[in-house]
């Protein structure tokens, strides 16, 4: 089998970094991707949110081989027609005002760090009395590299590469008296997922986003909001924070951006940008002609096809089943979640880890975040009849498997609280 010869190659040759399953993927069609057998599986994770308009999509294969043929890079020394034409799409759409492009959502998300700081040292300099403080929450996720590692908050994406970037205080997740007590002049952002992704797809409250709203603009400290999850029509509009209502100073895009192609993008205000000149900060590959064009097709398809009324009628619908299935299952504690951006919550990690398991080998792909939210991500092009399929794998994997870990479950837990009155 080509898979084996794979995976022989790779525990050979590659940093050991991902527990990858143990499959084989070589094309994909619409919803599913196909294996080197030609089975086919309903992907519900797009990649982890990347492949929004599934796969094949033959409004993206046509203009990759477009502009492949035309140009691919060029640096950002030139111009070239796709970053304006890119960024007034994403300008009109956010309600901000510029944009810088990058590779990546971790890349994105250190921009916005960057330009809060420099915006705060712009204040200063301007004799207003801000710090250079960040303020995140708990169980976020920013991404990956040293500055978005130091704001993420689980400790087992920190830890390993201590001491992080110093400056960054976690904010009990909704708790706006944690919020009030811990903001300060000396805060220069407060940084936002209005719906956490990695930490269990958990949406803010509105006070909450508001109260930070309204703490931020009594200083000056930036409102940032991370969409890299979120963003781009995922929960039914164009970004999350649109559902509250509330308007951030800085946001940052990537995942779905450019349908698989790396693309990400930090977008401002116009007030915020002036911390920003040349030379300060920049990137040899980010906004490429490639890029840039995918994205440009991935936005108008979007649009076009009416995508983002399908994301709500498609994703209410995938709720209310997610729902009608915890009524018949106690171990699915809780659903969450916008569009097609959803949790199912379930009372323990073994039986997270066991319905992943099974589900795939029903040839259907979901995983499990935060040791015990089973999340969905499909492609916005989902169907009704496809979430029936996967309702109904689910109902069958817990009706075998769900009460034998709700027992385990309760049982561990008045061991614990036996175990903690026994100390007491």
């Amino acid at each position: 089998m080509k898979l084996e010869t794979i995976r022989a190659a790779e525990a050979r040759l590659l940093l050991s970094t991902y527990e990858r399953n143990p499959l084989l993927f070589e094309r994909g069609e619409g919803v599913y991707l196909i294996d080197e057998n030609g089975d086919r599986y309903l992907d519900l994770l797009s990649g982890i949110g990347v492949n929004a308009l599934g796969y094949g999509n033959p409004v993206i294969e046509e203009t990759i081989a477009r502009q492949s043929k035309r140009l691919i890079h060029t640096s950002n020394l030139f111009f070239h027609e796709g970053q304006a034409e890119l960024a007034l799409r994403l300008t009109e759409r956010s309600g901000l005002d510029r944009v810088f492009f990058a590779n990546t959502g971790t890349e994105a998300w250190e921009a916005a760090l960057k330009i809060s700081r420099a915006y705060a040292g712009l204040l200063r300099s301007e004799g207003r009395n801000i710090g250079t403080k960040f303020l995140a929450l708990e169980q976020s996720f920013h991404g990956r590299t040293f500055g978005a590692v130091s704001t993420t908050h689980k400790a087992k994406y920190r830890e390993p590469f201590g001491p992080v970037v110093p400056g960054v205080e976690f904010v009990r997740f909704n708790d706006i008296d944690d919020l009030n007590a811990k903001f300060s002049n000396e805060v220069c952002a407060m940084l936002i997922e209005p719906i956490q992704g990695e930490g269990g797809i958990r949406p803010v409250t509105q006070e909450f986003f508001a109260a930070a709203r309204e703490l931020t603009r009594s200083t000056g400290a930036l409102l940032v909001a991370d969409e890299i999850q979120a963003g781009l029509g995922r929960t039914g509009k164009w970004f999350s924070y649109q559902h509250y209502g509330i308007q951030p100073d800085v946001t940052t895009l990537a995942k779905p951006l450019a349908g698989g192609i790396p693309l990400g993008a930090m977008l401002c205000t116009e007030e915020v940008a002036r911390a920003i000149h040349a030379g300060m900060h920049g990137t040899t590959f980010g906004g490429g002609p490639l890029a840039c064009a995918v994205a440009i097709a991935v936005i108008d398809t979007i649009e076009r096809e009416g995508l983002l009324n399908h994301v709500t009628e498609v994703g209410d619908y995938f709720q209310d089943r997610l729902k009608a299935l915890a009524t018949r299952h106690d171990s699915i504690v809780d659903v969450r979640g916008k569009g097609l951006m959803l949790a199912a919550e379930v009372n323990s990690a073994d039986l997270g880890k066991l319905i992943v398991k099974e589900m795939l080998r029903r040839r259907i792909i979901i995983n499990c975040t935060s040791d015990t939210a089973l999340r969905f991500l499909p492609p916005y092009i989902l169907q009704k009849e496809h979430v029936d399929t996967a309702i109904a794998a689910l109902d069958e994997i817990l009706a075998e498997h769900g009460k034998d870990h709700a027992t385990a479950a309760a049982a561990h837990q008045a061991a614990s609280i036996q175990g903690g009155e026994i100390r007491g």
